[in-house]
């Protein structure tokens, strides 16, 4: 049976500083419950801006030492699969997400969870894509919010960080400090308005530690492709910096030059946009599986 880890009491920032929550073996598997982005607060349409405490947004459940894990290596993280609660909420207001600046006044929905799919209105009915949305490992550094994405991971948002999925994170800090919240019952990438759909789940998962292994940001393996994920001031920033460590990471493991491996990646890789709405703002450059196959590369195993 997996390890249970429950929320108790949540974390707002990842940092070498915590005490770990649990203890687990390299490759255990463990089932992580984790509050909504607001720690359920937010419980009718009502809810006022005022009355949400604003320090207590972002909440993950963690750290997590993860035993042999040592600067310099790599956590693998294996996703089986998602469990979400039975209603949701959106939310956005004045100066939060792109359009804060036309909106006047603190508006909240509660979203019903049917089945596959998300109720927004008796017209609209969403499907579910289960996402994690703050999710990472001790930042080297000081303590970063965990509203706030980097080269750790934390508020990442993107929609790959799903069910299937393995992301790989660069480890500053023995045990790793593994830690996850935020998840939602259906996103879309840039979470414009600063919120998905924010709902408490469970995660089950798995926590390997990859020694002689190396990485710069976190990195996503599905069964579609590679997508490796920068976070920085400037989507340009991000997006520039993606695609120059991905030509990085693949270029070891062809027989291309650096001129053909640049055209290649050009004609099929594609850069995406993760979230436009944190502190820091995410991207992601992703390489198809096809092109993987081609070469045999499996950068971490």
């Amino acid at each position: 049976m997996p390890q249970i880890v429950p929320t108790g009491k949540p974390v707002y920032s990842f940092s070498k500083e915590h005490e770990p929550v649990a203890m687990v073996e390299s490759g255990s598997r463990l089932v992580v419950e984790a509050y909504d982005c607001f720690e359920n607060q937010i419980r009718s349409d009502d809810t006022t801006m005022n009355s949400i405490d604003w320090n207590r947004i972002n909440p993950a459940t963690g750290p997590i030492y993860v035993e042999s894990a040592n600067p310099g290596d790599v956590l693998a993280v294996t996703i089986h699969s998602l469990e979400i609660g039975e209603r949701g909420v959106l939310a956005t207001g004045p100066d939060l997400g792109v359009m804060g600046h036309r909106i006047d006044t603190f508006t909240v929905k509660i979203i019903p969870i049917e089945g596959n799919y998300a109720i927004f209105n008796e017209k609209v009915k969403i499907p579910l894509n289960k996402m994690i949305g703050v999710i990472g490992v001790a930042p080297e550094n000081d303590a970063v919010p965990c509203g706030t994405p980097g080269n750790h991971g934390g508020n990442l948002d993107t929609l790959l960080i799903t069910e299937g999925a393995t992301i790989y994170f660069p480890i500053f800090h023995k045990g790793a400090l593994f830690g996850l919240g935020d998840m939602h019952a259906a996103m879309g990438d840039g979470e414009i308005g600063v919120s998905g759909i924010e709902v408490p789940g469970k995660a089950d998962l798995t926590l390997e530690v990859l020694k002689g292994k190396s990485l710069n940001h976190p990195l996503v393996k599905n069964s579609k492709g590679l997508s490796l994920l920068v976070s920085a001031k400037t989507l340009d920033e991000a997006a520039k910096t993606a695609v120059e460590e991905m030509v990085d990471l693949l270029l070891p493991h062809t027989d291309l030059e650096l001129s053909e491996l640049t055209m290649l990646l050009s004609a099929i890789g594609q850069a995406q946009i993760s979230q436009i709405v944190d502190p820091l703002l995410t991207a992601r450059f992703f390489v198809p599986q096809w092109f993987l196959d081609t070469y045999k590369i499996n950068i971490f195993r």
